[in-house]
């Protein structure tokens, strides 16, 4: 049995909804589903609601905005099943098998399977531009090349997971809300857990657009910092972290900070406003301004 568990806020879940619980009834899957709008008080919730009438499926909401990490430990004991499958509300599966690909390798010594993330030209914009570049580039990784590095590569909008032990992974991170892919890998790694990559991907519908992902970019960096001294952080590698680490032991980082704060007028720009935005400036940006965090 699976309990396929959606959080939200302030989107429109009903179709991913209506979608797995068709596809789960011409493959014959038993499921239940439940789906979670984080406080949002959208006016969305009135077509949410609509997933009360699909066989198995429940819609709840919070009272208060919990953030997305509690809002996963909150679905997790809500769900009556051993397995979770765990879909971000903006994706939507790229393959009609995309529910047997996951109960073909439920297994003890699967604990936790990765299925990827896809993007569609049609979704490009030049508001989503950069937003839609950095998955792109970054985020799209067959399961081979995840699989070198299982830790590294981990996108928590498509997965599926041991409810015991989800349960007691994610609580070692209830505290931050915001840029937890990271952590969730490294704690992953730091408890000796078995991670498998498939190729098994959903697209990414709810592209942000270039500003509200700079601000949002700005939270995970702040969520990162903040555990910058943790064993977690220090056992692990992670590009950025790597190089400010080599800034600040030659006592740069500051002067570097304060460098793409003087840049930050053209290489804002370039990020928000190209059709073609660089990738490496944005490496810079992310930089400079965690080097500028205290």
């Amino acid at each position: 049995m699976l309990s396929i568990l959606i959080p939200t806020y302030n989107y429109n879940v009903y179709p991913l909804a209506n979608k797995l619980m068709e596809d789960a009834s011409r493959l014959g899957i038993p499921c239940e589903l439940i789906c979670m709008d984080d406080g949002s008080g959208s006016d969305l919730n009135t077509a949410n609601e609509r997933i009360n009438n699909l066989p198995n499926a429940t819609f709840l909401i919070s009272k208060k905005n919990n953030g997305r990490t509690l809002t996963r430990q909150l679905l997790a004991k809500q769900a009556n099943n051993d397995w979770l499958l765990f879909l971000d509300a903006d994706v939507m599966p790229k393959n009609d098998d995309f529910l047997k690909k996951y109960m073909d390798l439920i297994s003890d010594s699967n604990p936790i399977i990765f299925g990827g993330i896809a993007y569609n030209e049609k979704d490009y914009q030049l508001e989503n531009s950069l937003r839609f570049k950095f998955g792109s580039k970054r985020e799209v990784v067959s399961a081979q090349n995840r699989n070198k590095l299982p830790y590294r590569v981990v996108c928590s909008a498509n997965f599926l997971t041991k409810k015991n032990m989800f349960l007691d992974i994610n609580a070692l991170n209830l505290n931050h809300a915001y840029g937890m892919d990271y952590i969730f890998g490294m704690t992953l790694k730091t408890q000796l857990i078995p991670v498998k990559h498939i190729d098994n991907e959903v697209y990414h519908l709810g592209i942000d657009e270039n500003h509200n992902f700079l601000a949002k970019t700005k939270r995970g960096l702040q969520t990162l910092h903040s555990r910058n001294n943790d064993m977690i952080i220090l056992n692990n590698q992670i590009n950025l972290l790597k190089y400010y680490r080599i800034l600040k032991k030659i006592r740069l980082h500051n002067c570097f900070g304060q460098f793409m704060l003087y840049l930050d007028k053209p290489v804002t720009s370039n990020l928000v406003n190209s059709k073609n935005p660089s990738l490496f400036l944005f490496d810079l940006y992310r930089l400079g301004y965690f080097c500028r965090l205290k």
